[in-house]
């Protein structure tokens, strides 16, 4: 069973102040991966082929995503292996019924009921599909990749939910 749902604006606002203080994040960002280190062989496995900037993209939502959970509160554990198989399982269970990574595609995701902290999930959603303007020091991830790392990353969220405890 998940915890409860982190309120969306918590979401938004722990998510931008990684943004806004980017070079003190880097050291925040450094330490989180290296704390959930079988968390990080996940994505790197899931993810090889995705490089240069937009393999950047991945990483750095990845870690924002820990963040999260982090700075919310509660008691933030390493995530079991058993936690990220089942998480991945569940996901590869749903997404063909998710595709293809198409304008439509955000909203077959949040159609699916069981999904842990549904505000982390959106956001990255828009992070990745949904964001119209970028800074322009903000990379526009193509739509197929942007869909592969955000599967990567529901199975990060649904696998640290259930290393965390509200």
């Amino acid at each position: 069973m998940s915890n409860p749902a982190i309120p969306r604006d918590d979401v938004h606002r722990i998510a931008e102040s990684c943004a806004d203080d980017a070079e003190r994040y880097q050291v925040v960002a450094s330490r989180l991966v290296k704390d959930q280190k079988r968390l990080t062989r996940f994505v790197k496995q899931n993810l090889p082929f995705i490089e240069g900037q937009e393999g950047q993209v991945a990483l750095y939502l990845y870690t924002v995503v820990i963040r999260i959970f982090e700075a919310y509160g509660g008691k933030l554990g390493r995530v079991q292996g058993r936690d990220i198989d089942g998480a991945a399982k569940r996901i590869f269970d749903v997404a063909d019924s998710l595709l293809p990574f198409d304008e439509g595609f955000p909203d077959r995701v949040r159609g699916v009921d069981w999904r842990a902290q549904p505000h982390i999930l959106d956001e990255s959603l828009w992070a990745l599909m949904e964001k119209d303007e970028k800074k322009e020091t903000e990379v526009d991830v193509d739509a197929d990749k942007a869909g592969l790392i955000f599967l990567v990353l529901w199975a990060v969220t649904e696998a640290l939910d259930c290393a965390w405890d509200a």
